[in-house]
């Protein structure tokens, strides 16, 4: 017998005994049950294709890509389609390598660069949008759509490459929407967003009172709206999507030439609604540079975004391109100190990876954790507390953690006159630094020193406290004032000057939180009571205005961890201060509709401040 039919002899022998053993004994109804209720396999995901537009973008492409690479998507269902154009910087080169790899982990991948020329002939600048730029990018992303159309994918995202997609499951939720045109809602320092609530009858942003209630979170869901830009995804599952086009325009089309404003005008036509999602927070985006502003201006703008983004999140840039750091400096200070309690690794992670984006050069430096040091401790040191001291807001005495703060600062002051360093800068690790922070600080520093200023202590952060008076303007110098009674080190610079005025005060033994005795020494603490302890109080103490540093949370905010408050008291270890926590995240839930957002008070040397009530927080603003 050929060998053929052996082999299909045994086939069907084996394909007759399993049926035999396994159904035979089964009645005609029980077999017919058994097969229907086997299950099936689950659905594969839509298919995706991604589009990238990179133009001066070397500063934001690593981040940006690195978070295309987190979402939590499988990448064998993402197509990418990546273009770039009319650059001066490194941006083609880098999305390139990019591109090359991680091709082998998604579907498919379309690269469409364009090296030469680097700039526009009619336009006036690198943030210039001239006619034939906005015609460029509509052609583009037409390019993208044609090609997403062409591949039978189910979605496009559209995304720029300066928005940072936090959220990993940002492209599951807006398809989980199931709407034609969805945004994710994304967050900048200032109400800018990727959304309008309302267009004029040319075209362009209308404010309109719908607009900040969905900005805040205040109204939360997805919301039809007249335009959403910069990031949002197509449904080309849709019928009306085959309408839809970036270019040429609609031939109704009355606006000027621009991108989003053709798409929104198309999208309008085909009889297809926009919607913005705000159910999560998904992602962070720069604000809107004007167009005689330099790539330098654009950058520093990123980097701020960036820095608002690792607040809450690690943002780590593409492990497939090569990234320069920047080189770290001191920014003109002698040292710069960033205190940060040893079993604070969050807070110590986040500010380290903070200021490498900055480019800020500090020395760590291990606070002093008030929560471990005994009475006996405190007594060895020469530790006690100001006759009298009680806490403005809750009533109670100095807290374990107000000493270890107190004396985590007096350390370095220390340090200072010992190593008779001229100017420093201390930061604690809960701040988040104002855009060009770094820039901003030096330019006032130099003023400081052209006009001859003496000081001792300049606050680069603070809250600033009920005042009659409006705070007065430092004549010669820009940007600082003569500060009144004031909370919070969340930042200064101090002078060897300033070091040796506070540690000669003798604080230790008549000791009350760092932040109420500054104002002390400077002669604007509102108690005679307690300043009649100090007898020397001529330390000479301005502020920077605006204010470069906040924290990164306030009271009763998610997230919101006091390490002073939080504590004991300080001559007796069984009575725990956590004071008031419920109450002020009630406050802040009334004062904001629900939504935790505190209340932000005036930082204008001439504006109002709020007035503190008794039932007030000491660590609210």
């Amino acid at each position: 017998m050929p060998l053929r039919f052996v082999g299909l002899f045994c086939v069907i022998l084996a394909g007759y005994l399993f049926l035999h053993s396994s159904t035979e004994e089964l009645p005609a109804d029980q077999l017919l049950q058994h097969l229907q209720h086997q299950p099936e396999s689950s659905l594969l995901k839509p298919t995706v294709l991604i589009n990238i537009l990179a133009r001066n973008a070397q500063h934001s492409l690593p981040y940006f890509l690195g978070c295309i690479e987190r979402l939590d998507y499988p990448k064998e269902r993402i197509s990418l389609w990546a273009a770039s154009d009319h650059s001066v910087d490194n941006s083609t080169a880098l999305l390139q390598e990019w591109l090359r790899g991680v091709q082998h982990l998604y579907h498919s991948v379309e690269w469409r660069p364009v090296e030469q020329p680097s700039f526009y002939a009619d336009e006036l600048g690198p943030k210039h949008w001239p006619v034939s730029r906005f015609t460029q990018v509509m052609k583009l992303k037409q390019a993208a759509l044609t090609a997403a159309r062409r591949l039978w994918t189910d979605y496009v995202l559209f995304v720029d490459s300066d928005n940072l997609l936090t959220n990993s499951q940002v492209l599951s939720e807006m398809i989980a929407e199931n709407l034609t045109i969805v945004a994710p809602m994304l967050e900048s320092k200032s109400l800018y967003s990727n959304f309008w609530c309302g267009v004029t009858p040319q075209g362009y942003y209308r404010r309109t009172p719908e607009y900040i209630p969905i900005r805040k979170w205040k109204r939360k869901g997805c919301f039809a709206v007249p335009m959403v830009h910069s990031t949002y995804l197509l449904d080309l599952r849709r019928t009306a999507s085959r309408s839809l086009a970036f270019h040429p325009p609609h031939p109704d089309y009355p606006y000027d030439v621009d991108d989003i404003m053709a798409f929104a005008f198309s999208a309008r036509q085909a009889g297809v609604q926009m919607f913005v999602c705000n159910k999560d927070h998904y992602g962070y985006l720069p604000g809107p540079l004007k167009q005689d502003q330099t790539l330098e201006a654009e950058e520093e703008s990123f980097t701020h975004t960036l820095t608002e983004a690792l607040i809450a999140f690690t943002m780590e840039p593409s492990q497939y391109v090569h990234t320069v750091p920047k080189e770290p400096g001191k920014m003109g200070f002698d040292e710069i100190y960033l205190i940060n309690l040893k079993r604070r690794s969050d807070r110590r992670d986040r500010m380290l990876s903070t200021l490498a984006v900055l480019g800020i050069n500090a020395t760590l430096t291990e606070a002093v954790d008030g929560t471990a040091l005994n009475s006996s401790q405190l007594q060895a040191m020469g530790v006690d507390m100001l006759p009298g001291y009680k806490d403005p807001y809750s009533g109670r005495v100095l807290t374990r953690g107000e000493i270890g703060c107190f004396l985590s600062h007096y350390n370095i002051w220390k340090q200072v006159v010992q190593q008779e360093l001229q100017q420093v800068l201390l930061l604690e690790d809960d701040v988040k630094f104002e855009p060009s922070f770094g820039s901003r600080l030096v330019t006032i520093m130099e003023n400081v020193k052209r006009v001859g200023l003496v000081w001792d202590l300049i606050y680069v952060g603070r809250k600033r406290l009920q005042v009659k008076e409006p705070e007065l303007w430092v004549k010669g110098v820009r940007n600082l004032v003569h500060p009144h009674y004031s909370y919070w080190t969340l930042g200064y610079v101090l002078s060897l000057n300033g070091a040796k005025k506070l540690l000669k005060a003798n604080p230790l033994n008549k000791m009350l939180p760092v932040d109420e005795f500054l104002p002390v020494m400077f002669n604007k603490h509102p108690k005679e009571e307690y300043m009649q302890y100090f007898e020397q109080r001529d330390l000479e103490v301005f502020s920077v205005e605006p204010l470069l540093l906040f924290p990164t949370h306030y009271t009763g905010e998610p997230g919101y961890i006091s390490d002073t408050e939080t504590s004991t008291i300080w001559d007796d270890e069984t009575v725990d201060t956590d004071w008031d926590r419920e109450g002020a995240r009630r406050r802040s839930e009334k004062e904001t509709g629900g939504v935790g957002f505190p209340p932000v008070a005036p930082h204008s040397a001439h504006g109002g401040v709020p007035r503190l009530s008794a039932g007030d927080n000491r660590d609210e603003l």
